[in-house]
């Protein structure tokens, strides 16, 4: 009597460990981007609930803004990417920049990310 064995063959098996791995690889490479965006969202909110923060001149603002970065460890913004715009009753705070990692070869992932914050003045602690 012949019995029939299902399941998945050893290259089967290595062909799914392949796709899983480029994901996890891929993974790897997306995470820190994404993280470094959200810590610069975390900045940039942090600087607008700062009490009088208004009140600063532009280059204040953005010297308190990297501060934050700096502990956030965010690497890829630089001085050039930040723009502070008067607006309203206060500032508009614009951050954009690029980041470009190798992924294989010749093959790089580009994340483009933009954050935007308005500091108002009486906004952020007790005025």
């Amino acid at each position: 009597m012949k019995r029939n064995q299902s399941g998945m063959t050893l290259i089967g098996f290595i062909v799914v460990l392949a796709v899983v791995g480029v994901f996890v690889y891929m993974g790897m490479k997306l995470i820190p981007m994404y993280t470094e965006y959200y810590g610069v969202k975390r900045a940039l909110t942090g600087l607008s609930a700062e009490p009088g923060i208004a009140d600063q001149d532009p280059a204040k603002i953005k010297k308190l803004f990297f501060r934050r970065l700096y502990v956030s460890y965010a690497d890829n913004v630089k001085d050039e990417h930040v723009k502070i715009q008067r607006k309203d009753a206060g500032y508009e705070i614009l951050v954009n920049y690029e980041v470009r990692r190798p992924l294989i070869a010749n093959l790089d992932v580009v994340g483009r990310f933009e954050a935007k914050q308005d500091i108002r003045r009486g906004s952020g602690g007790a005025d």
